[in-house]
C-alpha cells in the first residue's frame, strides 16, 4: 500500500565532509570561508520544496578525535538536522559507515532519500532504495560525483545540483562545468 505523500518524510543525509573536501581541494584550490559553504538550511528548503513533503535532515559528524564543533553543531540543531557525530579507529571511515547503515534502515521504511555527497562507497546502498515508488535523489556537484552514482539515474535516481538546482551557495562557486547551452549566457564571460 503506498503511504500518501501527506504522510512520507524525505531522509535527508549530508556527508559534510565528502562536500568540505570537494569544496576546498577541487574548487577552492584550499580551505573555503565560512561564506563560500553552504547554506544548509536551503538543502532542507530545497527538499522540502522539491517533493512537497516533510524533512528530516541527518547531518553525519566524524568526532574520532573526542570533539566537536559545538558552534557548527548548534547551528544545525537551529536549523532543523539532526547531528550524528560518529567516532571510531583512525582506520573507519565512520561518516561512510554511518551513511550506509541508514540508508540500510531506511530500505526497511517508507519514505523517500536524498543524499547530499559525491562518494560512489554508497552506490550499492542507493540501488537497493530504487525500488517501488521511493524517491532517491543526490545533491552534489555533477562534475565530482562518482561515475557509479550518476549511472544510477538509468534506474531512477534524480541527480541535483548544489549550486545551481538547489542554489545552496551565497557566492558563485568557481566551477568548470558542462554547460547546457540552453542556459549559456555570454554576458556571465565577459
Amino acid at each position: 500500500m503506498q503511504t500518501p505523500a501527506s504522510e512520507r518524510t524525505t531522509y535527508i543525509l549530508v556527508d559534510g565532509e565528502n562536500i568540505d573536501a570537494t569544496l576546498g581541494s577541487a574548487i577552492f584550490n584550499g580551505r573555503p570561508t565560512p561564506e563560500q559553504r553552504p547554506r544548509w538550511e536551503r538543502v532542507l528548503d530545497f527538499a522540502r520544496k522539491r517533493w512537497d513533503q516533510p524533512t528530516k535532515g541527518l547531518f553525519f559528524l566524524n568526532a574520532s578525535s573526542g570533539s566537536m564543533p559545538m558552534a557548527f553543531v548548534q547551528a544545525l540543531i537551529a536549523l532543523g538536522y539532526r547531528p550524528i557525530p560518529l567516532a571510531g579507529e583512525a582506520r573507519e571511515k565512520v561518516v561512510d559507515i554511518g551513511i550506509q547503515r541508514t540508508l540500510a534502515a531506511i530500505k526497511d521504511r517508507q519514505g523517500d532519500v536524498m543524499l547530499v555527497s559525491h562518494d560512489g562507497d554508497f552506490a550499492a546502498d542507493i540501488e537497493r532504495l530504487l525500488t517501488g515508488d521511493r524517491r532517491v535523489g543526490l545533491l552534489a556537484f555533477g562534475e565530482f560525483t562518482s561515475g557509479s552514482l550518476t549511472q544510477l539515474t538509468e534506474q531512477g535516481l534524480e541527480l541535483f545540483d548544489l549550486e545551481r538546482d538547489v542554489q545552496a551557495f551565497n557566492v558563485p562557486l568557481p566551477r568548470l562545468r558542462i554547460i547546457p547551452i540552453a542556459e549559456f549566457d555570454p554576458l556571465h564571460y565577459l
